[in-house]
């Protein structure tokens, strides 16, 4: 099992940007792909992005393309999500997630969560 914690979440202005970080602990983390997921009040949780053990490959949710990047320094055991041009829509709890060893392409560790509140 993999430890997982977030930090950089905060309230920011529409247009405004913020970068989240995970740190992560206990399982070799350049062996497993990472993940950002977020969960918006009433709502399901729902992925954000994700990026390859290497780092060479990372994928996004349409709503965020063009406008989140996720990277990972496997040398400090984290992953970042550097989020420009935030809209209100982008308000919510914001998870970061780590791949499971038992079922390949699931998440199965999850972060406590960072608060992300984009004002209008």
């Amino acid at each position: 099992q993999v430890q997982l914690v977030e930090s950089g979440g905060g309230l920011v202005q529409a247009g405004g940007s913020l970068r989240l970080s995970c740190a992560a602990s206990g399982r070799t983390f350049s062996s497993y792909d990472m993940g950002w997921f977020r969960q918006a009040p009433g709502k399901e949780r729902e992925f954000v992005a994700r990026i390859r053990w290497s780092g060479v490959f990372t994928y996004y949710a349409d709503s965020v393309k063009g406008r989140f990047t996720i990277s990972r320094d496997n040398a400090k055991n984290t992953v970042y999500l550097q989020m420009n041009s935030l809209k209100p829509e982008d308000t919510a709890v914001y998870y970061c997630a780590a791949e499971s060893t038992r079922v390949p392409g699931k998440f199965d560790s999850w972060g406590q969560g960072t608060q992300v509140t984009v004002s209008s």
